[in-house]
């Protein structure tokens, strides 16, 4: 893996180092913004790169669509020896065709009621997946707001994602399950009808 997405609220810096150590990297701040941002940007990563780096973009969800666009190009043909570590504090404000090509890692909050409601988060998201096609149509007939929808797919991208690490995972089956939540996750963000974009994506979870 050659990209990361850090989401969270919290200081990421210590997540940052410890990934940098992890991959054997140095690393180098480089915010995208603008188109102008990316453009300099690929001119830098044409040099040649001797040690291995890590690219860290904070605030990515600040940057223009137009740039985001045209940096997505980087993760989908990743050099040898550039990584790239994309902060923002969630993943409904990250392009979903950029949030695809990540590994997303959750920033831990250092407070115990964060984090405490972050569990919380997750076992009810574990325990929607785990419902028979059945119950988990019954669960979002009851959502209406297209912000609880939102959460919903947000989460279980999260927990999809988690997965991808566990030992003995079916990754195909699990790959197809993070398309399918990109895809739910991006028609909500496009205003799609919140219970025709959630019962898609039940009748395509496997």
């Amino acid at each position: 893996m050659h990209a990361y997405l850090l989401v969270g609220t919290n200081n990421p810096q210590q997540t940052i180092d410890t990934l940098a150590k992890k991959l054997k990297t140095k690393i180098l701040d480089y915010n995208i913004q603008k188109i102008s941002d990316v453009r300099n940007l690929n001119n830098l990563i044409r040099l040649s790169f001797n040690n291995p780096t890590l690219i860290v973009s904070k605030n990515v969800h600040e940057a223009t669509e137009e740039a985001l666009n045209a940096f997505l190009k980087n993760l989908e043909e990743p050099q040898e020896n550039i990584y790239f570590a994309l902060i923002a504090p969630s993943v409904r404000h990250v392009l979903p065709t950029i949030v695809s090509r990540c590994q997303i890692i959750k920033v831990k909050s250092e407070k115990s009621v964060t984090g405490f409601a972050d569990k919380v988060k997750n076992d009810e998201t574990e325990k929607f997946l785990s419902m028979t096609t059945g119950g988990k149509l019954s669960y979002i007939d009851k959502i209406r707001d297209r912000e609880k929808a939102v959460e919903l797919a947000e989460n279980t991208l999260l927990l999809l994602h988690s997965k991808l690490h566990e030992n003995g995972v079916k990754y195909i089956i699990v790959s197809k399950n993070i398309e399918a939540a990109n895809k739910t996750l991006s028609g909500l963000k496009a205003n799609g009808n919140v219970n025709l974009q959630l019962t898609n994506f039940v009748i395509k979870y496997a």
